[in-house]
């Protein structure tokens, strides 16, 4: 069965954001793989910060996704690997998404854009780190094209996460 897909738009995250953020992650559905619960509002200010950095200096980030009718729904894009440990250097392509919005296709056609954005800002490379379990961020990873690469034992789990690898120097799938 083929159905439309969303229709999602991406920009650069606002202060306003940070709120959109936290409210939309707040559940305990969404931040399974996250820790659990959603992070304090001041985290989720310093990041929409950050992101908005990111974007200035590298021309991509953490792009707040908002749906047809102009709802902060989450967020996807990209951002150097921020931990000391797993695929140190690279680009990290990851999205998150408000529980009333899985299912929809809202995370793979968000990340098709993020992958065109990355092409056209000089990224060659990405890789998307998921927990292992995390079935949902598994499947948009393969909706992308992306194939399971190594794995790095986490620091706080007692699991292998999940290393997936695309390179934007091929032709991307349809």
């Amino acid at each position: 069965m083929n159905r439309a897909l969303p229709v999602v738009r991406l920009r650069v995250p606002t202060d306003e954001d940070a709120v959109a953020w936290h409210r939309v992650f707040d559940d305990p559905d969404v931040m399974e793989f996250h820790g659990g619960r959603s992070a304090e509002l001041y985290v989720y200010e310093e990041l929409t910060a950050r992101q908005r950095r990111h974007d200035a200096e590298r021309g991509f980030c953490l792009w707040t996704m908002v749906d047809e009718g102009g709802q902060v729904i989450g967020f996807t894009g990209a951002q150097p690997w921020p931990q000391d440990w797993g695929p140190k250097g690279e680009i990290e392509i990851g999205w998150r998404l408000g529980r009333a919005y899985w299912g929809q296709g809202y995370a793979t056609v968000a990340a098709q854009m993020t992958l065109e954005r990355l092409r056209t800002a000089g990224v060659t490379d990405v890789v998307a780190m998921v927990r292992p379990g995390n079935e949902r961020s598994i499947a948009v990873t393969e909706r992308l094209g992306m194939k399971l690469a190594e794995t790095f034992p986490h620091p706080r789990f007692e699991e292998e996460a999940l290393c997936f690898r695309l390179s934007l120097r091929e032709s991307h799938p349809e």
